[in-house]
């Protein structure tokens, strides 16, 4: 009993100690009660596929749109690349260009082109990208003519449909439906074909007429051909070739659309697209070694990165010396052209 009462003593002295000279050594509790303070970063998502915000890069931007530079790689190849993310519950998207139907010309298209800077400096929009195809031709009229490619819908009226229309010799001809990316009467987005009748009806259809240079011309579009057939009713639209996804599916249709954007090389890319939560997504790609190492990406290769991106609908717009995409007049990528130059363009996508 004397051994168990002595080490008694013992405990009850260095209990007292341990409460009135507390260990400073021993470490709090590794819990915290405050909450973590949330990111403010409006695209997570993209962030971790390691883009890089640079908002601060460009000026003032509505608080619905944010500005991100691509990975050094994309699609396993250097990539200089920048995408514009806009909320579309409060962006506005429409078509630039001064394009119509000229009688002395027999087409659709305009006399004048701009580049985006020039653009800019008129209208003064937060983001333009080049639109869709042309080409030019001073043989119709006196000054020349920019001929249209693509379709362009502003304020629900028809400036330019899609070329209805494909030959190397003109003794064959075939009649392709080529992509469209649309706004549309209820505010919805999606891609489409289409196909303008002689009759001026623009259809739209759920896939593409199969068409292929290495197989006879199939029938022309009409109400039932292809498939699936409706009368365009778009708010807004622009032209391109191709369709690169479609209700969340990878389509690349540039070889039945029948238009030349050298699809398997790789080359400067312009592309637009949405999201399943109503988010724009446009983007623009270096090429041709405007920056030394970036070569460019196919336009499967953009589908990739646009459906990685979130993408549900997009389409590839024109592109070579023609990419370029400016946020509030600045340029992001650099253009391929000699001096790094920005070319003069026919029709332009905007958003505000």
């Amino acid at each position: 009993m004397k051994k168990i009462y002595y080490l008694f003593l013992l405990v009850i002295p260095c209990l007292s100690m341990a409460c009135d000279n507390k260990d400073t050594s021993i470490p709090e509790w590794p819990w915290n009660d405050t909450p973590e303070e949330e990111s403010t970063e409006a695209n997570p998502d993209i962030v971790k596929l390691g883009w890089t915000n640079v908002d601060a890069d460009y000026g003032d931007l509505p608080t619905y749109m944010d500005v991100y530079k691509s990975p050094e790689m994309l699609a396993e190849k250097t990539a200089v690349a920048y995408i514009v993310v806009a909320d579309m519950s409060q962006a506005t998207f429409n078509v630039w260009g001064d394009v119509s139907y000229s009688d002395a010309a027999q087409g659709y298209g305009s006399a004048t082109v701009k580049t985006p800077s020039e653009i800019y400096s008129e209208e003064n929009l937060p983001v333009i990208i080049n639109g869709g195809l042309f080409f030019w031709d001073n043989s119709s009229v006196e000054s020349g003519f920019y001929y249209s490619q693509s379709l362009a819908i502003r304020n629900s009226e028809l400036l330019s449909p899609n070329q209805n229309y494909y030959s190397e010799d003109w003794v064959t001809l075939w009649y392709p439906t080529i992509g469209a990316f649309c706004q549309m009467e209820d505010g919805s987005f999606k891609t489409t074909w289409t196909y303008y009748t002689s009759g001026g009806v623009n259809y739209s259809y759920p896939a593409p007429a199969d068409n292929s240079i290495s197989k006879d011309p199939l029938d022309v579009p009409s109400a039932t051909f292809p498939e699936g057939a409706s009368e365009l009713k778009a708010k807004t639209a622009i032209g391109g070739a191709s369709v690169l996804i479609h209700d969340g599916v990878i389509k690349n249709t540039y070889a039945q659309e029948m238009l030349d954007v050298s699809a398997d090389s790789d080359q400067p890319r312009s592309a637009i697209g949405t999201t399943g939560d109503n988010k724009m997504i446009i983007f623009a790609c270096e090429g041709r070694e405007a920056t030394v190492g970036s070569v460019g990406l196919t336009t499967a290769n953009v589908a990739e990165v646009l459906k990685a991106l979130g993408c549900v609908e997009a389409l590839n717009l024109d592109g070579g010396g023609s990419s370029c995409l400016l946020v509030n007049g600045k340029e992001t990528i650099k253009p391929c052209n000699d001096g790094n130059a920005e070319r003069k363009i026919l029709t332009a996508v905007t958003l505000k």
